[in-house]
């Protein structure tokens, strides 16, 4: 049986791919989900951002006998994927990356983490707020912080840059969906021109957050790509 890993995105938890497992294992794959660091209630490591993650999901694959797994990564977790493919080239099958942001712009940068101000969400949003606690616990005003600063950082540094990317012989299958604000079809456009064995989808009717996809959909792209062979 075919393993696949999901890894979920900033400000998220393994909680939130559960509907996504729940469809895949209708096509008999053995699927995995791994929670990084800090989210969902779990411990924050000394380190906090896309290498500390990279090694989490390594030292998952290997903790757990993953023989070359087949990986979805929704945002963050399609961009930790990808990173560890360019150290790990023979780690992975194939990568799926979903709503995966690659422009980081200072001007972006600075409007998001405007909006990852514990305070300001809880007198201008506190249902987002009370769904952050509710997720991450106690320490969810943390975890605001954290993620800001891995925002602060990609904006600084590229850490997937053409050149990289090119190094990335395995398939991969980028998509996002038609109505997400947060990812740009000119961004994933470009990064499918870097990658040397890349595919390409538009989720129709759909937004950045994954309650706002249609799953069933999503799930059968995802069929149909991780069980074709080459």
């Amino acid at each position: 049986m075919q393993s696949i890993l999901l890894l979920h995105g900033a400000l998220g938890s393994g909680k939130d791919l559960k509907p996504l497992k729940a469809c895949l294992q209708q096509f008999e794959f053995n699927v995995h989900i791994l929670t990084f660091s800090g989210h969902g209630g779990t411990e924050f490591k000394p380190d906090f951002g896309i290498s500390q993650f990279s090694k989490e999901l390594e030292d998952y694959i290997h903790k757990n006998n993953l023989e070359k797994p087949l990986v979805f990564g929704y945002s963050m977790g399609g961009y930790v994927a990808l990173y560890l493919a360019v150290s790990r080239p023979d780690i992975f099958k194939k990568i799926i990356c979903f709503g995966t942001k690659f422009e980081w712009t200072q001007e972006f940068v600075k409007k998001e983490t405007s909006l990852l101000d514990a305070n300001l969400l809880l007198n201008k949003n506190p249902g987002f707020a009370q769904s952050l606690e509710f997720k991450h616990g106690a320490f969810w005003k943390e975890l605001l912080t954290k993620t800001s600063q891995i925002m602060h950082h990609l904006s600084e540094n590229n850490l997937l840059h053409p050149e990289k990317l090119a190094a990335i012989k395995i398939e991969i299958l980028l998509g996002l969906g038609d109505k997400d604000k947060m990812v740009s079809l000119h961004e994933t456009v470009k990064v499918f021109h870097s990658l040397p064995h890349a595919a390409l989808f538009v989720l129709p009717k759909s937004k950045h957050s994954l309650e706002f996809v249609n799953i069933d959909l999503l799930s059968k792209i995802c069929v149909d790509f991780l069980q074709e062979d080459h």
